[in-house]
């Protein structure tokens, strides 16, 4: 569609019948983020609230549905790098946000830390050194003031801040370490999310209840990378007073993840009062559960 034609249809935005208004409304929702630019033109130079705000509010619905459709095609090709499902995520609340720059981000941590490792050294040591650049050269760490601040769920926030959750903190250390060909892998514990280091390399490929997922040892990400055993899960759950199960010491599929950091992402709305984001989300989070 011409601009011409775009400019149009927008000029009818404030027309008093209602089948007029929703039948522009479809149609320019229909055409997609390739006319966001000539919508937030329009959106400068039109002196008009009432236009200004359904302008906002087709932008706004233009861009949730493109997060929705690319949510689904990460899951429906397997969902392999964790990274860029939760760049998607973030780009709900930032549209604009470039998978190129997040990308180098992890590339330059993930670059600092080989040039640290060599070939002789065990797992635990090669945890050590990424324990070492990712927590006190990186200086990333927990965010225990703000514990439940929407900020520590979107991954650009997290290299700005350098604050995280248990999720966020622990999809970021999983993503340097798989870079890094470490067969690191998230482990969907109640309450306190952790990573787990696997001793079969195939398992950076494909995992499941098909593959055996025998674990070295775990990581806890939100507490500067602590290594520790199944025993502390162990009475983990007894403390917590949660039900034994499998898969609180096994790693999960990168879904699971996703899936994990949207729902503490919900709650930290749910306490602002943030009604339609938690909808918005709550969309998101049924797409990771089909």
């Amino acid at each position: 569609m011409y601009n011409k034609e775009i400019s149009s249809q927008i000029k009818l935005l404030d027309d008093p019948d209602d089948n007029i208004f929703n039948a522009v409304r479809d149609n320019l929702i229909s055409l997609g983020t390739e006319i966001v630019p000539e919508l937030e033109k329009a959106w400068e130079s039109s002196f008009s609230e009432l236009i200004q705000e359904r302008l906002e509010n087709i932008i706004k619905n233009i861009q949730f549905s493109a997060v929705k459709s690319q949510i689904k095609d990460w899951v429906q090709t397997g969902s392999k790098d964790i990274a860029y499902g939760t760049f998607l995520l973030a780009k709900y609340q930032y549209p604009d946000l470039s998978w190129d720059i997040i990308s180098q981000n992890i590339e330059n941590i993930k670059n600092d830390v080989w040039l640290e490792l060599n070939d002789n050294l065990t797992a635990l040591e090669k945890i050590r050194v990424l324990n070492h650049l990712f927590f006190e050269i990186y200086k990333f760490s927990s965010n225990n003031t703000n514990f439940y601040s929407p900020q520590n769920a979107y991954l650009n926030l997290l290299f700005e801040t350098k604050k995280g959750n248990p999720v966020s903190l622990g999809i970021l250390y999983m993503s340097v370490a798989q870079r890094l060909e470490l067969p690191v892998f998230g482990v969907n514990l109640p309450k306190n999310f952790i990573l787990c280091y696997v001793d079969n390399i195939s398992s950076f490929h494909a995992f499941g209840d098909s593959i055996d997922n025998s674990v070295l040892f775990y990581i806890n990400p939100f507490n500067r990378g602590a290594v520790f055993g199944r025993k502390e899960i162990d009475y983990f759950i007894v403390q917590q007073k949660l039900e034994p199960k499998k898969d609180y010491f096994l790693p999960c599929r990168n879904t699971k993840t996703l899936e994990r950091l949207i729902s503490n992402l919900i709650l930290s709305y749910e306490k602002l009062g943030y009604t339609d984001k938690m909808r918005e989300l709550g969309e998101l989070l049924d797409i990771l559960m089909e």
